[in-house]
């Protein structure tokens, strides 16, 4: 009874100790990178749609997906001027269903996703002082004039208030004033109540991981601390842009029981950065920035005490050169060299969406290396050498030097011992080496598609074991001693199509540490062959096109005629045309639509567009009866039986021709025939 009682004791123990951690903003330890899943305007890339269909890829190297707010803004908004908070989730990114989804398929990934939360202000409706109605769980939520900071705007909403019969709160912002939207109150019970529904509604409901606070030096921080303590985020980062001093006076601020609630974007970091990467004086990165401050995760801020609560990052969608060309100390040269020492860091890498797009193998590979030296947000770090042409760190698990990365222009300015470490990747200004104690194999390319044609990848026998060679398989199976053995450093040919390579370390015989790479290469211009799905299907006697819509498209339109008879048309008369009907999906995850015409016309039209209601939209098409369409134009007509396609006589766009090559009108006897490139009997 006694032994029982001691495991109940226990687990109960874990249960608390549990709970405290996922109270305390951000996990000590954590070995997990974050990416950034958007950028200024960039509502096409960061389609919740779009988002969902790379979940594999993403998985590979991501634990958190931060996106942007979710919530309907009133039109096409990036979110932070946001609108509702419960009961309208269909934004410029997509629908509400989808953002579920999305979210859904992630959890399965085991991607984490952030929500940007945006709490400091609030959009009204029609004038400034009127907010949504909205209900959560049976209880109605809505913000009055009451809510709103006494000085919010210098004093302009109080003015615009009084004049029109309102009145605003009696509390002063606890934060900076910003004039964009109404400055909340959040001395006010009730938006405490809004708030506190709110990101319940995000966590419980929407299922959303943690929260990215906008904007969080506009009001205390004990209020995040309050909301955190209670909602109980697994992760949570506050935007607070400013001297680190101020950063991790507000992480201080955020604490509850002595425990911060929150970690922070480490903006010196990110300036440190770009300092040194755009002027090419790598010697920089040992240095304050210009204004004078050392990042959160350096080992010279407070010893090193906040690289927990630090979210690294190079660049994001406020620092970046926008479309319209605004910016704030954006990184200009050396993206890769600047993601490779970013993602070799302690704290925890925030990956810049725009840096993703471009170089996701690159990217990938580089976290390979992180996850294989064990690095976490709490790692130590020294700096071995620096110069204005390089500079090279070494990164510690517990007390061992794991990884050395050294950037710069001269990469042979300092290179390692090389009984102590080997090097497994090299870029552009970057290279990383691992520490031979980890007595592994490596291979310098993760895991992906590669659009290179047939491309080579390099092995490393990461130890110090003496002769120690590599043995590898390209087949999937298991690698032995009898398999091909190379030498440290030696490249092994990728083909063109699908490989698993497997590689492990041969020591006196034995095969030992095998890793896994799955590849796929293509030629640079290969395109994605597009596959028909079985649930696309023609009537008899039916007039019909389907369309595989883009990932950013929705709400699909048709407009079709017929230049053959005045242009009459086929969908309306009105632009953009007819919805048509969305099927299911492709196997690639795009959705897959259908228009039927329903008229009186016996012929089909000539022509087709397809268009997101209204744009974009595809090109003048041909069109052809049964067609399978994409973006890029048609494809081919969906299969159908004989019998079917000329009960009412050949359908135009139809081309059939006998065995011999022979092209010809009708199917008037029994026989085999190839009909639109295909064969089909005739009984």
């Amino acid at each position: 009874m006694k032994h029982y009682l001691h495991i109940i004791i226990c687990t109960l123990l874990l249960m608390a100790v549990s709970t405290n951690m996922s109270a305390q903003g951000w996990p000590k330890d954590y070995s997990g990178i974050m990416l950034q899943g958007f950028y200024w305007d960039g509502f096409d890339d960061a389609q919740w749609a779009v988002l969902e269909s790379q979940a594999d890829d993403l998985a590979r190297v991501f634990s958190l997906v931060w996106i942007p707010q979710s919530g309907n803004c009133g039109y096409k908004s990036m979110g932070y001027d946001d609108l509702y908070w419960f009961n309208d989730y269909n934004s410029a990114f997509g629908t509400e269903a989808q953002l579920r989804s999305m979210i859904k398929t992630f959890k399965e990934k085991g991607i984490g996703t952030i929500a940007d939360v945006v709490i400091n202000h609030r959009k009204n409706l029609t004038n400034w002082v009127d907010f949504p109605r909205e209900t959560y769980k049976g209880e109605t939520y809505e913000m009055v004039s009451t809510d709103i900071c006494r000085n919010d705007d210098g004093g302009a909403a109080k003015k615009w208030a009084e004049e029109n019969g309102y009145q605003v709160s009696a509390n002063n912002d606890t934060g900076e004033d910003w004039g964009g939207m109404r400055d909340l109150d959040h001395k006010s019970e009730n938006v405490q109540r809004c708030v506190r529904a709110y990101l319940d509604f995000l966590l419980n409901d929407l299922g959303y991981t943690g929260f990215r606070y906008d904007m969080v030096k506009g009001y205390s921080a004990s209020f995040t601390g309050q909301y955190n303590a209670e909602a109980k985020p697994q992760f949570s980062v506050g935007e607070c842009w400013d001297s680190s001093e101020t950063i991790s006076n507000w992480i201080n601020g955020t604490k509850v029981d002595d425990v911060p609630q929150s970690a922070a974007f480490d903006f010196q970091f990110k300036y440190v950065c770009a300092n040194a990467f755009n002027n090419g004086d790598y010697s920089k990165l040992g240095q304050k920035n210009p204004w004078g401050d050392m990042p959160l995760n350096s080992s010279s801020f407070k010893s090193g005490s906040f690289r927990q609560w630090a979210i690294t990052f190079v660049e994001n969608h406020d620092t970046e050169k926008r479309p319209d060309g605004s910016s704030n100390g954006p990184l200009e040269k050396d993206t890769l060299a600047a993601n490779a020492y970013l993602l070799a860091m302690p704290g925890t890498p925030c990956v810049f969406m725009k840096h993703w797009l471009k170089y996701s193998n690159e990217i990938a590979s580089m976290a390979d290396v992180r996850r294989a030296a064990g690095i976490v947000n709490t790692s130590s770090y020294a700096n071995m050498r620096s110069s204005k042409d390089y500079y090279a760190t070494a990164v510690k698990v517990g007390d061992e030097n794991r990884l050395v990365v050294v950037v710069g222009s001269n990469l042979e300015g300092w290179v390692p011992q090389a009984s102590q470490y080997t090097q497994v990747l090299e870029g552009r200004h970057y290279r990383y080496y691992l520490a031979n104690s980890l007595n592994t194999a490596w291979v310098d390319k993760a895991s992906g598609t590669y659009r290179t044609g047939e491309m080579e990848v390099r092995l490393a026998a990461v130890t110090a074991a003496e002769g120690a060679k590599l043995v590898y398989t390209l087949d999937g199976s298991e690698p032995t001693a009898a398999d091909t053995q190379v030498e440290n450093g030696a490249a092994v040919v990728i083909p063109h199509g699908e490989t698993t390579l497997k590689v492990g370390l041969l020591i006196d015989g034995k095969v030992s540490a095998v890793i896994t790479r799955n590849y796929v290469v293509k030629n640079a211009d290969e395109k994605d062959p597009v596959i028909i799905p079985d649930f696309c299907t023609v009537g008899e006697g039916e007039i019909c096109a389907f369309f595989e819509s883009p990932l950013s498209w929705s709400d699909i339109k048709c407009w079709a005629w017929d230049t053959n008879n005045n242009n009459v048309n086929y969908t309306g008369g009105s632009w953009p045309g007819q919805a048509c009907n969305e099927l299911g999906k492709a196997s690639n995850g795009n959705a897959v639509w259908k228009w039927t015409y329903t008229g009186t016309f016996t012929t089909p039209p000539s022509h087709i567009i397809f268009s997101s209601n209204g744009a974009p939209q595809t090109a003048d098409l041909p069109f052809f009866n049964g067609g399978y369409y994409t973006k890029d134009g048609f494809v081919e007509q969906v299969q159908v039986g004989i019998d079917d396609i000329f009960a009412d006589g050949k359908p135009a766009g139809v081309r059939i021709y006998d065995l011999q090559g022979r092209r010809i009108n009708s199917l008037t006897q029994k026989g085999l025939y190839i009909v639109n490139g295909k064969k089909y009997v005739v009984r």
